[in-house]
């Protein structure tokens, strides 16, 4: 099992003081897209989201939180930031710029605060679960202490 060790994201909560539930799974067997995440801390797919980090053509890192049975959809997420495309940033990129490795990157706590979009989704619950920093672990918050703290907004990005 996971060893719970107090991340960036973590952190930041318990700074903020926001009410979270941490929730850990095993992945020595790799299986950590977020459907598989979702069975294994035995939470519905709908509440599960994962980060996204993509870049625009101005060079500019965007963040976005997705249903993880979801497809975000580059031209709607270029649309809601203003840029002609955006693209995923590419995995070699993702530790340097966000401070999280791919499958334990967490909207919050990354180490600039980049513009972040929370699929308007989210906004059906009252919380949704995210990764809380490091493969292995996620976290359950408020929707609206999530858009607190990644001064998030929300917007329709993924594909129909």
């Amino acid at each position: 099992m996971v060893k719970q060790t107090k991340t960036n994201a973590v952190r930041m909560l318990d700074r903020a003081r926001v009410p979270y539930e941490l929730l850990t799974y095993d992945y020595d067997d790799g299986q950590i897209d977020g459907r598989s995440v979702a069975k294994k801390i035995g939470q519905r797919e709908e509440i599960v989201y994962k980060t996204l980090v993509t870049k625009g053509t101005s060079g500019q890192l965007y963040v976005f939180v997705i249903p993880v049975a979801a497809e975000l959809d580059l031209k709607k997420a270029a649309n809601v930031v203003g840029e002609k495309s955006v693209h995923m940033l590419p995995v070699a990129d993702i530790e340097k710029m966000t401070g999280y490795v791919r499958g334990g990157c967490s909207p919050i706590g990354m180490k600039k605060l980049y513009a972040t979009y929370v699929d308007e989704s989210a906004l059906a619950h009252e919380q949704i679960i995210v990764s809380a920093g490091k493969i292995g672990m996620q976290m359950k918050l408020p929707v609206q202490d999530l858009l607190k703290l990644t001064n998030g907004k929300t917007a329709h990005v993924i594909k129909e």
